[in-house]
């Protein structure tokens, strides 16, 4: 019995580290975005541009040949990359309006959506653990997001973009659960990338924006740290955990990118923003030792009883880590 349990919690322990891992390496895209010499739409354009082979050659690489998608797979993945740029260009508009724990913040108001997302639609209730983790939570983002406002009004128009945002970053979410219900990891993230390659160019073109930089650095750390890994390992969650754990991850990326912010450009964080920061720790903490969210079986993403569901062996021989 102690190998059962054993083997059903080692690929949620996985997921969630991975989860972990994503939201601190996403945390980082704000400053890269910051210190490009380009637009900032520009630069989410080659966010996806540059990561876009890497990802595709690592999928061809772990077996997947682009053979037998349905047509609703590819309306699912075409959605997905569409909501991923407009997530993007509004996103780095409003970066370079606010602080860097207001955009990672508000940038992630998937925290909230989507496990309401995963209640509503997807039955996937919370645990009593489960839902004091999620007031906790949003307790800490409050008090986060609460000082927004009063430090800096200027910052609200910027707070409004990375808010519609995050908006556009739930329903790449749904998207993206969606596809990795009958798709492994790598080439739902390498197509949802490509598709999102030239609304985003487009967009920064309308909008005046220089888009051929002199300095790849910061393109090429965004490239790397937000879009290869960060989206890499935040796909691979997305398909082994709910979406009230995912949610709550997330607000890893305020915590992060508020320390960025404190070291990197002095933006001073207050008493609220620590205790805000200590309560969503506490709440990732509760959630992690919650039992009743750890085996892969309870995930509400899997598809609908339309036929026997497979094991994640079954379904996608590639999608074990290396």
């Amino acid at each position: 019995m102690a190998e059962t349990i054993d083997t059903s919690l080692a690929p949620h322990r996985l997921a969630f580290a991975a989860l972990i891992a994503a939201n601190i390496l996403l945390a980082f895209g704000p400053w890269f975005v910051r210190l490009a010499d380009t637009g900032p739409v520009a630069a989410g354009f080659w966010r996806v541009t540059l990561a876009a082979p890497l990802l595709l050659g690592a999928a061809f690489a772990g077996g997947w040949r682009g053979k037998g998608l349905s047509w609703g797979l590819w309306l699912m993945i075409g959605v997905a990359g569409i909501s991923f740029a407009a997530d993007l260009g509004s996103w780095h508009l409003g970066i370079l309006r606010t602080t860097l724990a207001n955009a990672t913040l508000f940038g992630n108001a998937a925290t909230l959506i989507f496990p309401i997302y995963g209640f509503l639609v997807l039955r996937a209730w919370p645990t009593r653990m489960q839902g004091v983790a999620l007031i906790l939570a949003a307790i800490g983002a409050t008090l986060l997001m609460g000082q927004s406002y009063s430090l800096n009004p200027r910052n609200l128009v910027g707070d409004l973009l990375c808010l519609f945002a995050g908006i556009l970053y739930t329903l790449y979410f749904i998207c993206m659960a969606r596809a990795r219900d009958t798709m492994s990891s790598l080439p739902a993230l390498a197509l949802a990338t490509i598709a999102a390659m030239l609304p985003l160019l487009v967009f920064a073109w309308a909008l005046g924006e220089r888009i051929l930089p002199d300095n790849w650095i910061p393109l090429i750390g965004v490239a790397l740290a937000s879009q290869v890994f960060g989206q890499g390992l935040m796909i691979y969650a997305l398909g082994q955990l709910s979406p009230l754990i995912v949610g709550l991850g997330l607000l890893t990326q305020p915590i992060v990118g508020a320390t960025i912010g404190w070291l990197v450009y002095n933006e001073r964080l207050g008493a609220a923003d620590w205790i805000g920061a200590v309560l969503v720790a506490v709440a990732l903490v509760l959630v992690r030792r919650t039992p009743g969210s750890a085996p892969p079986e309870s995930a509400p993403l899997a598809p609908a009883a339309t036929g026997p569901r497979l094991e994640p062996e079954e379904l996608a021989p590639e999608e074990t880590p290396r």
